[in-house]
């Protein structure tokens, strides 16, 4: 299995965690993830959508960093998160 097959595959079993990670767990996961499938920020900051700010901060704090290295953090991520909240 290929490691984008692999972050494919935890992505989608961390979204059946059975208790909702922290708000800072998934702003982790979302930057590594887009920073995993689409590299360095390429979208303007939102101004008024705060949650979308907070997205845009998570993703940009990843800026730099390999598509590879990324992935292979989210990989490590999700399965904490996986193992702390179950499944």
């Amino acid at each position: 299995m290929t490691i984008l097959l692999l972050l494919l595959y935890i992505a989608e079993d961390v979204k059946k965690v059975k208790t909702r990670p922290s708000d800072q767990e998934l702003l982790d996961l979302y930057g590594l993830y887009k920073q995993a499938v689409v590299g360095d920020i390429n979208i303007d900051k939102p101004m008024i959508d705060l949650k979308g700010k907070a997205k845009w901060d998570a993703w940009d704090s990843r800026k730099g960093m390999s598509k590879e290295d990324a992935m292979t953090a989210y990989i490590a991520h999700a399965k904490e998160v996986i193992e702390k909240y179950g499944m």
